[in-house]
This record gives structure tokens, sequence and C-alpha cells, in this order.
């Protein structure tokens, strides 16, 4: 199981890097608005947030794609 924990994150966590490093590199965090209104956060929490955003979004499409190649055996099997 940690294995296959370890297959999702890892890739997930290098992936959030890249798209920190991009997404940042044109946009400018204090210029974000939401809802008309500007954050009140600094620049280094909206990076934060921003990087856990990213990476639970890659780890989700990593589980999904995981899940996704089991055999139909192994997702229907019952736990009894």
């Amino acid at each position: 199981m940690m294995k296959k924990t370890m297959w999702i994150v890892w890739p997930a966590f290098l992936m959030a890097g890249v798209l920190e490093l991009l997404v940042f590199a044109v946009v400018d965090p204090q210029d974000l608005n939401w809802f008309g209104h500007a954050f009140e956060m600094s620049r280094q929490t909206v990076y934060t947030l921003g990087f856990f955003v990213f990476w639970f979004v890659n780890a989700l499409a990593g589980a999904l794609t995981l899940f996704l190649s089991l055999p139909p055996n192994e997702v229907n099997q019952s736990p009894l």
C-alpha cells in the first residue's frame, strides 16, 4: 500500500513544483482577485496554498490513473 501511495504522491509533488514555477512566473499573487476583492494574504501564503492545491490536483489525477489501471477482479473484489 505504501509503495502505491508513493507512486502517486512523489510525481504529484514534482509536478506541483513545476506548476508553481510556471504559474507564478507569470502571475503576481498581489494582483489576484477573488469575486472582485483583492486577496488579504501575503505572497508567501499564496505561493504555499497554490503549491498544495497543485499537489492535491496532481495526486488526485495520479490516484485516478492508478485506480483505472487495476484489473476488474481486483476492483470488484469482496472484502469478506
